[in-house]
C-alpha cells in the first residue's frame, strides 16, 4: 500500500476529489492550508493574517491506495489540478508498513 499526500490549488480541489471518487477512490482526507515556495504568483498578491510569511493558500489531499492504483489517481490529480502556471502543487508518494484501526488493534498488530 502507499499514501499518497498532494497538494493542490483549492480552486482545483472540487474537480480532483469528483474525479477521484468517480474512479472509485473514496477513503480521501482533505485539509485547507497556507504555505510558501520557491515560486511567486504574479497573477495575485495576498498575505496571510495569520501568517505573514505564507504566500499561496493550498489544498492537501491525503489518502492511501493498493499499489496498483497509485499511477491512477496521481494521473487523475494530475489532469484535475494542472492549470499550467507555477505552484500548481505537489504529490509525494510513500510506502505504508501498516495499516489498522484504531477499535480493533491487538497486541500483535504492534510493529
Amino acid at each position: 500500500m502507499k499514501e499518497i499526500k498532494a497538494f493542490v490549488r483549492p480552486k482545483r480541489l472540487t474537480d480532483i476529489v469528483n474525479k477521484l471518487r468517480e474512479a472509485g477512490f473514496f477513503g480521501l482526507t482533505v485539509f485547507e492550508g497556507e504555505g510558501t515556495g520557491r515560486y511567486s504568483d504574479n497573477r495575485k498578491k495576498w498575505s496571510s493574517l495569520t501568517h505573514p510569511f505564507s504566500h499561496s493558500k493550498v489544498a492537501k489531499i491525503e489518502m492511501v491506495v493498493s499499489d496498483e492504483k497509485v499511477n491512477e489517481a496521481m494521473q487523475i490529480i494530475h489532469e484535475n489540478g494542472e492549470t499550467g502556471y507555477p505552484g500548481d502543487g505537489i504529490i509525494y508518494v510513500s510506502e505504508i508498513l501498516k495499516a489498522v484501526k484504531v477499535k480493533t488493534l491487538k497486541p500483535d498488530d504492534v510493529i
